[in-house]
């Protein structure tokens, strides 16, 4: 169902979300040495590189100029060996989806034992307020089943796994080194700092609140400020700017507030993703001018 549950996405939710301000992914690119991303319309998936080793944080859509776009990054699909998978939505799984093109066939997944249960069928997920449900993902894929606190050694890379149910019953956030954080669906930024993730696509936004409330405090008791990368929204290496609104969510059913000049009209036009800019533009973090304008009284829009 993955490659068409994602052009049904690629038509719907480009004429119901254009003009809104929602989704702002980065182009392909790099961010710095250590992190490549790959645009698939509005979303992103991230590359994490250390010692000659590549680790891959979400699948994507089942889309298919994935081998094209990680080949103007230098990155051959066949040396992925794993996959940290935030949460098992169709624009963060696809790739690794049965009929999907196989690129990834012999890396492993890994995600919470929670997120598991809707690959299994225990769960269903639901969206749109909980009105419809998503068609089940499968895979063939080896996977490996995580817990909340786990912290892993992959090839010399340490990654702990937090779970920051909400979006999904499941959802992980993954720690990188103790300098990246990969967010998925737990992080909306707006023009003014970060948001909940928008509210008609959570199984529960106010458990999602609690998550994200939780989550700043776990960084800020450890003295800790990684660089916070979002899947459909970009990047920041503020923690005031990324938890700035984290008892509120985005709204996906209007236009969004305070205007963010630099959203796209309709993410999923692609026009501006090209190999030239891939290969000599690093990925700016997320502006924080209107943020830093709005602080201490700015108009808030949002449910």
């Amino acid at each position: 169902m993955s490659r068409k549950a994602s052009r049904f996405q690629k038509v719907v939710m480009s004429l119901g979300y254009r003009g809104k301000e929602i989704f702002k992914p980065l182009n392909t690119g790099r961010i710095d040495a250590h992190v490549a991303c790959v645009r698939e319309w509005i979303a992103n998936i991230f590359f994490y590189t250390k010692n000659g080793v590549t680790i891959m944080i979400d699948a994507g859509y089942n889309y298919d100029r994935l081998a094209e776009k990680m080949a103007w990054l230098d990155i051959d699909p066949a040396s992925i060996r794993h996959i940290l998978i935030t949460h098992q939505d169709t624009d963060h799984v696809g790739a690794v989806e049965r009929d999907s093109d196989g690129l990834f066939k012999d890396a492993a997944l890994y995600l919470s034992e929670t997120e598991n249960r809707y690959l299994t069928g225990e769960v269903r997920r639901k969206v749109i307020f909980g009105l419809y449900k998503l068609p089940m993902v499968k895979t063939d894929n080896r996977k490996v089943l995580l817990q909340d606190g786990q912290v892993l050694d992959i090839e010399g890379i340490r990654v702990e796994c937090i779970k920051v149910p909400g979006h999904t019953w499941g959802h992980m956030v993954y720690l990188i080194d103790d300098a990246y954080l990969f967010t998925g669906d737990t992080l909306w930024f707006g023009a003014d700092g970060g948001y909940s993730f928008i509210n008609s696509l959570a199984e529960d936004n106010a458990l999602a609140k609690r998550s994200l409330a939780a989550l700043e405090t776990k960084l800020r008791e450890r003295g800790m400020s990684p660089k916070i990368i979002t899947g459909h929204t970009g990047w920041t290496d503020s923690l005031d700017f990324a938890f700035a609104h984290k008892d509120k969510v985005c709204n996906s059913l209007h236009r969004q507030k305070p205007h963010d000049p630099k959203a796209p009209y309709d993410g999923y036009d692609e026009t501006e993703d090209t190999e030239e800019k891939a290969r000599s533009i690093r990925l700016e973090k997320q502006d924080e001018s209107i943020f830093r304008l709005t602080q201490g009284g700015g108009r808030h829009d949002k449910a």
